[in-house]
């Protein structure tokens, strides 16, 4: 546990819970999915599971999104002097490359089709074939992938084997993202100076109270790896300086919202604290909704300079209505009752956003 403690910083609860399920699952053979968005440490996930798992093998990562598809199955594989041009000579692939010790397939959603059925024969048989050779080579190795992806949904639209989805998602590992974890950004902003500093650069960056108030505040979309560039920015325009609230805003969080077509809108408040869910004066009905106040949504331009207020407003209809209808089995007067709306009213909100039951 202590490896893992290391390597994953955090004690939020989401985190420690997660660290929960890599101890649980890093001493067995088991295949592990890795699921989160963009940013959220993934990487780091797998370095915990292999450095747990106490294998004596190598920790090989491979990311299938940034190898293009014709060299991917070299790369996997390895391949034979002569197998293709500029072949000069015979080379180990990665899966050769992890025995005894892991591999890690990062991106696995992007990864051709027809190298989807070859990596589920090695996974049933565990053994590879070199491209140009008709020789099997035994590999021992722990596999762990990782995707931002649906893969329920590219399965559906034939974009993934269903089979191969089966055989990796044995123990699937969801990776919360920064803004479920904002209690740890402190500890975070400390493991990212301490390693700048062990590669070398000289920081000397200190953030006030004021200022881990307002980096906690934020929404963080693009999660761990958005904060690390935050804190390098901070190292330099303010080394060697006290890093104050106002220098957060009006330095190193002043972005415009994304444009719709380029990024995700961010639902909920991008610059607000949740509903504080042990305000002794909450409403009963509300007691279990640690939503944003209306009243806090005031602060959003201290982050931003702009916000699409229609669109942002929809997309949260859009996000209750699903969820309570999810939450009812597709029964729409029990959604209706749960949403406070009549039900003519939901229908006619499920016509307009095209909401099917």
């Amino acid at each position: 546990m202590q490896a893992i403690e290391e390597i994953i910083l955090g004690n939020s609860l989401v985190i420690k819970e997660m660290k929960k399920l890599i101890e649980m699952v890093s001493s067995s053979n088991t295949t592990v999915l890795i699921q989160g968005e963009t940013g959220t440490g993934k990487e780091l996930v797998a370095e915990a599971l292999h450095v747990a798992s106490g294998r004596k093998g190598n920790n090989i990562s491979v990311n299938c999104a940034a190898i293009p598809s014709e060299l991917l199955e070299s790369e996997l594989f390895g391949h034979e002097k002569g197998a293709f041009t500029g072949a000069d000579r015979a080379r180990p692939g990665r899966f050769e490359q992890a025995n005894d010790g892991t591999i890690f397939l990062d991106e696995i959603g992007d990864m051709p089709l027809p190298l989807q059925s070859k990596l589920l024969r090695v996974l049933e048989s565990r053994k590879i074939q070199r491209v140009g050779s008709s020789k099997e080579v035994d590999v021992n190795f722990r596999l762990v992938c990782a995707t931002h992806q649906d893969l329920d949904k590219k399965v559906e639209k034939g974009e993934f084997r269903a089979d191969l989805f089966y055989r990796i998602n044995v123990f699937p590992i969801e990776v919360p993202t920064l803004s479920a974890r904002t209690v740890d950004v402190p500890l975070l902003i400390q493991g990212i100076i301490e390693k700048i500093k062990f590669s070398g650069q000289d920081i000397k960056v200190n953030f006030s109270d004021d200022a881990l108030k307002v980096l906690s505040n934020y929404n963080w979309p693009g999660n761990v790896r958005e904060l690390r560039n935050v804190v390098e920015r901070a190292s330099v325009l303010f080394n060697d300086r006290s890093v104050s609230g106002d220098n957060v805003k009006e330095n190193l969080l002043r972005l415009k919202v994304p444009e719709p077509d380029e990024e995700q809108d961010e639902l909920w408040a991008a610059s607000t604290e949740l509903a504080d869910i042990s305000s002794p004066d909450r409403d009963e009905e509300t007691e279990s909704l640690p939503i944003p106040k209306p009243e806090q949504y005031k602060d959003w331009f201290l982050y931003f300079d702009k916000m699409d207020l229609r669109r942002h407003l929809r997309d949260i209809e859009i996000v209750m209505i699903e969820a309570a209808l999810e939450k009812t089995d597709g029964m729409v007067s029990q959604a209706s009752d749960a949403l406070k709306l009549r039900r003519t009213t939901l229908i006619e909100k499920m016509k307009k956003y095209g909401i099917s039951k």
